[in-house]
């Protein structure tokens, strides 16, 4: 064996140490490679000649010159590993027309020099936390002293938080002795920020305003207070208030420099309300804004783009208004709005401001229409707007507004979002700007509840994964409002499009679905044959209960019709009064016990072979779907209906689905026998329906007979023949 083999075996060894993620030394460079080159043959069997992998005798190696060797590269290893973690080792170049390195072997065993394949250890960042106690020391001058509970924004907010993070042996504290996690987090220390960086986002007169509250006597403050819009002062707001946006400053830097991974600053007093020239809803300095302009300004090839999540239960109007026509910005809040009715008051935080100028689109509001938002409301609102327009945004930095009062708990949001919600939240945020992930505290008034919350969002960004979500289902008026946002938002972010363009009929049906699901609980029935169209998907709705021992009612029924109102401009979709005149049976037969199958029949049915629709031959499309709807109508009655344990099954038929009816009474005849009742609505559009057959049963006429109601329209056809024909 020669020196270039044994250098062979010596690499695959050093490179399965590496491949195992062991945190490296000399000596476990130097055993490792020893123990790899005693176990070949050749040094293995130092008597004389051994046999080859061939079978041929081979060359007999000396023990002696295997170990120089041994301990040449080995040496070239330790001084490789030195390299690595001591700077001023020098390296040895390679000389592309030698193919080797470039220093002798007197240097590899000096230590001069190294031979080395490169060992490159992936530098592992930390999480950042901002904590300072003088944050605190904004507090109130004069509380009143028959109150048991203090301010909502209590200076205890950042403690119970910092404590929470410690107790979990996320940072280490002497005062909390807990045993760590491996890599905790790594202190950022937060700073004063400067009237320059205060001014890249409020008015100098707001600055000096703030300013002026450290020389103010404590009568003037509390006379202040009440002049302003839910503020307090004291002598040492100006100062918190600085360290505050400072905080955020240096957070935020820490990140877009490499310092850290991701960070989370827990700051106050909060900042998102402070618009630029006052302060308002306990916000003085807008934090988060300043901080983004700021690295936009130190870092302007890294941090170009920045998205701020706003997910404080309050509209963050002074984040919106400091950057509505800054198109480098992309701010999107969910927020309990009311109307304009929840703080703060007016229509600043609906669907409906998108930006202005080049800022024109860049501004999103998801305002929640009520209290009571949970965690599937919040991330349906992830799922089909945040998420989508962020990646399509593609930021260089996010910032999330993390007020933590619409968490469980918060009497003065109202909502219902748990920690593991809040944590799948930052998760989801997580892939975005390589990483880059800011957290700065904004709202949260229960003290229990903000500090589970910030603690599961902070687990989750030192890499643990969130817990399971345990409500998926939107509430009606979440699922309302993420829809009307992503229908507004669409014509400024393609992706919130329809993946296809949908019908009228389809939209409406859509939406009448999902009215159904919400209003009565149904479910949709799959439809799982081949040769049935797929335009039939959605068409097919039940209760939970269609196959329980209750009386079924089964409706065969058109799509139903919009209606403009009274106005006869009114012409689009988003105008129109939605009617469902069959509402008030389905009311009714809930109440009455009933279960219920409901099936529209679509006017245009697509081949099931075809994705478009059948219109170019009226005569072929009307034969066609008539075949359609009387295969779906069998395969409802086999699958579903006939089998299971109703004790009673009604019919009724509204429009030209009730010939369906017909075909399934003329073409099974076990159909009347499970029947108990007919009832078919037949308005100005349906033609007449087929007569009934006996000629598979011969008196299915006469149960018919007795059986069934028809209630034609007074503007049916039927009606307008003479009455001297009639008779």
């Amino acid at each position: 064996m020669d020196d270039m083999e044994i250098d062979s075996v010596i690499r695959e060894a050093s490179l399965d140490l590496l491949d195992s993620g062991t945190i490296l030394t000399t000596g476990d460079l130097n055993q490792s490679t020893n123990n790899a080159v005693s176990a070949l043959p050749e040094v293995a069997n130092m008597n004389g000649s051994t046999i080859n992998g061939h079978g041929l005798a081979g060359p007999r190696v000396q023990s002696d010159s295997v170990q120089q060797h041994i301990a040449r590269q080995t040496k070239a290893l330790d001084v490789a590993y030195q390299a690595e973690h001591e700077p001023g080792i020098r390296l040895p170049t390679q000389d592309p027309a030698a193919g080797q390195a470039s220093a002798s072997e007197d240097e590899l065993l000096d230590g001069k020099a190294a031979w080395a394949m490169p060992i490159t250890q992936p530098k592992l960042l930390a999480t950042g936390l901002c904590y300072d106690v003088r944050m605190r020391y904004h507090c109130e001058l004069d509380p009143p002293k028959q109150r048991l509970d203090f301010h909502p924004e209590d200076p205890r907010r950042i403690y119970h938080i910092y404590r929470e993070l410690c107790q979990a042996g996320l940072y280490k504290d002497p005062q909390f002795n807990v045993p760590m996690i491996d890599k905790p987090l790594e202190r950022i220390q937060a700073r004063n920020a400067t009237a320059a960086e205060i001014c890249l986002v409020h008015t100098v007169n707001h600055y000096n305003f703030v300013e002026s509250t450290a020389a103010m006597t404590d009568e003037n403050l509390i006379h202040l207070e009440r002049m302003y819009d839910s503020i307090y002062f004291n002598k040492l707001t100006y100062s918190s208030a600085l360290l505050s946006a400072g905080g955020a400053i240096e957070t935020c830097k820490a990140v877009v420099s490499g310092r850290v991974k991701n960070a989370i600053a827990v700051i106050r007093p909060p900042g998102h309300h402070a618009e630029c020239n006052r302060p308002m809803g306990f916000c003085l300095f807008d934090n988060v804004s300043v901080a983004a302009k700021v690295c936009q300004a130190d870092y302007p090839e890294t941090c170009r783009k920045v998205l701020i999540l706003d997910w404080d239960v309050h509209h963050g109007n002074g984040i919106q208004q400091a950057f509505e026509q800054n198109p480098n910005v992309l701010y999107i809040s969910l927020h309990v709005h009311e109307d304009g009715n929840f703080y703060p008051p007016g229509q600043y935080g609906d669907h409906m401001h998108c930006g202005a100028g080049a800022g024109l689109g860049k501004n999103i509001n998801i305002p929640w229409p009520t209290k009571g938002m949970g965690d599937a409301d919040y991330l349906y609102a992830f799922q089909q707007v945040v998420m989508p327009v962020a990646y399509d945004f593609n930021p260089d930095l996010v910032i999330i507004a993390a007020g933590f009062d619409a968490a469980v708990g918060d009497q003065l949001g109202g909502c219902f979002v748990t920690p593991t919600c809040y944590a799948h939240m930052a998760h989801m945020l997580m892939p975005l700007a390589k990483g880059k992930l800011v957290v700065c505290l904004e709202g949260g008034y229960n003290l229990a509840s903000i500090s589970k919350s910030a603690l599961a969002v902070t687990r989750t960004l030192l890499g643990e994964p969130p817990d399971r979500i345990e409500v998926t289902k939107p509430t009606k008026f979440g699922a309302a409002t993420v829809d009307m946002v992503r229908v507004y938002q669409c014509r400024f972010w393609p992706c919130l499009a329809s993946e296809s363009k949908t019908s009228t009929k389809d939209a409406l049906r859509a939406y009448q679905k999902q009215q159904l699901c919400d209003d009565f609980d149904m479910m949709e029935l799959s439809v799982f044959r081949e040769r049935i169209s797929k335009s039939f998907k959605n068409q097919v709705l039940a209760t939970n209960n269609y196959a329980d021992a209750v009386p079924l009612l089964v409706i065969f029924h058109d799509p139903y019709h919009h209606q403009t109102g009274q106005d006869p401009n009114m012409k689009r979709l988003a105008d129109a009064e939605l009617y469902d005149t069959l509402n008030w049976y389905r009311e009714w037969a809930i109440k009455a016990g009933f279960a219920i199958i409901d099936v529209n029949f679509p006017n245009h049915i697509a081949d099931a072979n075809d994705t478009d629709e059948l219109n170019n031959d009226k005569d072929l499309e009307n034969a066609k779907r008539v075949a359609e709807r009387a295969e779906l109508a069998i395969y409802l009655w086999e699958n579903y209906i006939e089998p299971n344990d109703s004790t009673a099954i009604f019919f009724m038929g509204v429009g030209s689905p009730s010939r369906e009816i017909i075909h399934i009474l003329n073409n099974r005849e076990q159909f009347f026998q499970r029947l108990t009742a007919i009832l078919l609505i037949l308005d100005a559009s349906t033609s007449s329906l087929p007569g009934i057959s006996d000629a598979n049963t011969y008196y299915l006429s006469k149960w018919y007979k007795q059986n069934s109601l028809v209630l034609v329209a007074a503007d049916h056809d039927i009606w307008s023949v003479d009455s001297a024909d009639t008779e």
